[in-house]
């Protein structure tokens, strides 16, 4: 065979090798069949999974995570079905909801009561908090305030936030009719963020310039106050499944409990549930 006969067939196999490897490395690269996992849930938890699973991902690289809100009632909802291979909840499972889901709390967080950065009051007590949310008192004039009405903003009936937050203040009280209702932490910061005679209730971890927290019985809410339990209102955040989880659930799960995962919570303002992050 002649010198150009036997560069073309090297060329070709060239071209072969260079098409294996592109092969072999995007199967590499593609995700896994089933490899792709929904979380759904409480819009509490929803901001901090998603953060989680983009760091996640970003490392991975494989997997794909998907990260949906809708309420803690409706992540227990969607992992007792199946319609999430993950649940998240922000409050406690209620007996038969632990009796057929594997519950994995992730981290605790304590529920802020927050104002208008404008608003000068120091702290409320958890009688008082209760007494604003049901109506009974109605004008900051009687908190030693403005003579303004008070603009009450509470969650929707079957948010974590809201279930925690009438376990643990309004006890056998009730949220006032009046109160104006928002389907998640973000709405009720904005809307608090925007009106100087609101208060509101939503995750510590949501707290940001926009709004203030007040002190509860006299502690304020902070990361060491939810840790030691010293601040009142505390809670855990769950994911949950409805069985032994596997694949993908079980690798998103593992990497949010190891240090890695539990870094970022503690840095966003979760307290850890492993106790050698953050001490």
């Amino acid at each position: 065979m002649g010198k150009g006969g036997l560069t073309w067939r090297w060329f070709c196999a060239g071209l072969a090798l260079v098409a294996l490897t592109g092969l072999v490395v995007g199967c590499r690269r593609a995700p896994a069949a089933g490899a792709s996992i929904t979380l759904a849930g409480s819009t509490s938890v929803q901001p901090f999974a998603e953060l989680l699973a983009e760091d996640y991902m970003s490392k991975g690289g494989k997997q794909s995570v998907n990260v949906q809100g809708g309420g803690s009632s409706a992540g227990i909802q969607a992992a007792e079905t199946g319609a999430a291979q993950i649940g998240m909840s922000s409050r406690e499972l209620k007996p038969d909801e632990k009796a057929v889901l594997y519950q994995f709390p992730i981290a605790h967080d304590a529920i802020a009561i927050i104002v208008n950065p404008t608003n000068h009051l120091d702290g409320l007590t958890s009688a008082q908090v209760r007494g604003i949310f049901s109506g009974v008192i109605r004008n900051w004039k009687d908190l030693g305030g403005p003579d303004k009405a008070i603009t009450v903003i509470s969650r929707e009936e079957g948010s974590g936030t809201r279930g925690s937050f009438d376990e643990m203040i309004m006890k056998d009280a009730e949220v006032s009719p009046a109160a104006l209702v928002q389907d998640s932490n973000g709405s009720v910061r904005e809307t608090v963020a925007g009106d100087p005679y609101a208060i509101g209730y939503l995750s510590l971890g949501l707290v940001d310039p926009r709004v203030r927290a007040v002190k509860l019985d006299g502690v304020e809410a902070t990361l060491a106050t939810a840790r030691s339990k010293e601040y009142p209102v505390v809670r855990p955040f769950l994911f949950l499944t409805k069985a032994e989880p596997t694949g993908t659930a079980k690798d998103f799960i593992d990497y949010v409990l190891s240090p890695e995962g539990q870094k970022i919570l503690l840095r966003e303002g979760l307290v850890p549930v492993d106790p050698n992050v953050g001490q």
